[in-house]
């Protein structure tokens, strides 16, 4: 079959010919139509991730969209090594599969669920919010940061405060506040901390987080009775790692936590996607993709970074 093949860590995949997987007992081979382009995408492809193969000569990708033998269209997660999302079949576990509404396209299926599904698990199971709850988020310019600032809203967030470092992208979210990351940001941070905030979902970590987190705990000193500040920590796209006061914690109601692959069950990672794909339609989810063929897997390796890439294996591009 035709795929993109990870030859090097160092390098974007090569499209080229790839051994077809063969299914066992409790495994699906599903028909690929379309397959994210994520960071965590990237990341695995380069060797740096916590999860990242040992060695190279591996399909990448962690999700997509496609049809299992019965011609059921479907959305999967983790595909069995070497076979990942971008290659024309994938092998994926029985219990990785969540079947996709007739009503949501393939592209938007996928687009919505490796977007979103950060988010819809980091605001239904680590740091659950109410109606009437404000929530920070960091990187609210990138794919995953457009659907937070949607998912957070259908939740009842009261107030967004999106943070980000492109500018001209800020000014067109629909949100209660926009901070740019810079010279003034601190000054912006500390007044929405002091205004009050709930929960912070932070898509970037490195710099941006650790001013995020020092305007979260300057003058909090718990004697002054302050709520809790929930950080949920979904990404590293600015930076691996961040230097952190001790009494930052102590004086403070900071709360500092993960979510995702390990601090998360799989069985609640799959429920979050079903969860997520049922209710696109109704709740208008949608997150903007630029759509390419499998033979553009190098273009759209080193393209953009602020466009989220879907590939279509099998020329599936609506």
């Amino acid at each position: 079959m035709k795929a993109a093949v990870v030859t090097d860590f160092g390098q974007a995949p090569a499209y080229g010919d790839f051994r077809e997987p063969v299914a066992g007992d409790g495994e699906t081979i599903v028909r690929v139509h379309a397959a994210p382009l994520s960071p965590i995408v990237k990341a695995l492809a380069s060797g740096r991730h916590y999860m990242s193969c040992s060695q190279a000569g591996f399909i990448p990708g962690v999700d997509g969209v496609g049809t299992d033998p019965q011609g059921q269209r479907v959305y999967f997660l983790f595909p069995k090594a070497p076979f990942g999302s971008m290659g024309e079949l994938a092998l994926v576990s029985d219990e990785m599969i969540v079947a996709i509404p007739d009503e949501i396209s393939d592209v938007r299926a996928a687009a919505v669920a490796t977007g979103g599904l950060a988010s819809w698990v980091a605001l239904t199971r680590r740091a659950p919010i109410q109606p009437g709850t404000t929530v920070l988020i960091n990187g609210a310019t990138g794919a995953a940061g457009g659907m937070a600032v949607q998912i957070a809203r259908h939740f009842g967030a009261h107030r967004i405060i999106a943070v980000g470092r492109n500018k001209t992208a800020l000014d067109r979210l629909d949100v209660a506040s926009r901070i740019a990351l810079d010279d003034r940001a601190d000054e912006a941070l500390r007044t929405e901390f002091d205004r009050g905030v709930d929960v912070v979902l932070d898509f970037l970590w490195g710099e941006p987080a650790a001013r995020i987190i020092a305007a979260a705990t300057k003058n909090r000193g718990s004697r002054t009775g302050e709520p809790r500040v929930r950080f949920v920590q979904l990404g590293t796209v600015a930076g691996d790692e961040i230097s952190l006061r001790g009494d930052a914690f102590r004086s403070s109601g900071l709360e500092l936590m993960g979510s995702g692959i390990g601090s998360v069950a799989i069985r609640e990672l799959l429920a979050g996607a079903r969860e997520l794909l049922m209710e696109t339609e109704k709740a208008g989810f949608d997150a903007p993709v630029t759509t390419l063929p499998l033979t553009a897997v190098a273009e759209a390796w080193t393209g953009l970074p602020d466009v989220r890439y879907i590939l279509s294996p099998a020329g599936h591009t609506h």
